[in-house]
């Protein structure tokens, strides 16, 4: 059953991402197309979700394959909240290629089966796992609007033909959105933060690589918001700010999860 439910959503954030291509050359049907399959292949997505989570014995996103495919689906659902209005499909062509290969990955390392379980109690792992893995959501989310900015800023000095043609938010409601997204998030990885070191000094356990990445993530963030709201810090220098941040967000997710809760 998990199987099935699988590979629809695959597909349908597969096409979506092939159709917000094709948006970008040529807005109008494609977008429309685009819109549809994120919206489909979340649904189904979050029915395999249901799915694993009914037929576990205990958390079932605890592996680095299964965390992934949670993640995939906090990316989809938090670019959902308004990617899908006309003026930031263009978001999509950041978000939807990244969540199509990440459900791919996560399905090679058996992340989606309808199994799981784990030696940590499912109240740590809903608090710790799912506050940080939104909070890395609302990064990556973040980082899509900081390359949609950076985008648009290039059209407009270069003053492209097809600045009118192709639909994008004004640089102003990208720098403020990014903003917004991450003094959300950033609160979330707080807390998530505090869940795990809360743990290690019940249980005992030493500080790992993946931890340090996570804490240099939030040192990275909150020093982006001290910057934005303190000094007024905004546009390509804060753009390029988030998204450096971005690749400790990848670095956790990708490279060093994989023994984190072995």
């Amino acid at each position: 059953m998990a199987e099935l439910l699988f590979w629809p959503a695959l597909l349908a954030y597969g096409e979506a991402a092939l159709a917000y291509l094709g948006e970008a050359r040529r807005p109008g049907l494609a977008g429309s197309l685009a819109t549809w399959g994120v919206r489909i292949g979340w649904l189904v997505q979050t029915a395999l979700l249901a799915l694993q989570a009914a037929r576990a014995d205990g958390f079932p996103w605890s592996t680095w394959a299964g965390s992934l495919n949670l993640f995939v689906w906090f990316v989809v659902g938090a670019y959902l909240i308004w990617g899908c209005q006309v003026r930031y499909r263009m978001l999509g062509l950041t978000v939807l290629p990244l969540a199509a290969v990440l459900l791919a990955l996560a399905h090679a390392g058996g992340g989606t089966a309808a199994h799981g379980e784990s030696r940590y109690s499912n109240l740590f792992l809903v608090l710790h796992v799912g506050l940080v893995l939104a909070a890395f959501a609302g990064f990556t989310l973040a980082a899509g609007l900081s390359a949609l900015y950076l985008w648009q800023e290039r059209r407009l000095k270069r003053r492209e033909t097809t600045i009118l043609r192709v639909r994008a938010p004004g640089l102003a409601r990208l720098d403020e959105l990014t903003a917004r997204t991450i003094a959300v998030a950033l609160p979330a990885l707080t807390l998530g933060i505090a869940v795990g070191i809360a743990r290690l000094r019940d249980r005992g356990g030493g500080v790992d690589a993946l931890m340090a990445v996570t804490i240099a993530t939030w040192f990275v963030y909150g020093a982006y918001l001290v910057l934005r709201f303190g000094a007024g810090f905004r546009g390509r220098r804060a753009a390029y700010l988030v998204l450096a941040g971005f690749l400790l967000v990848a670095v956790v997710r990708l490279a060093l999860p994989v023994t984190h809760f072995s």
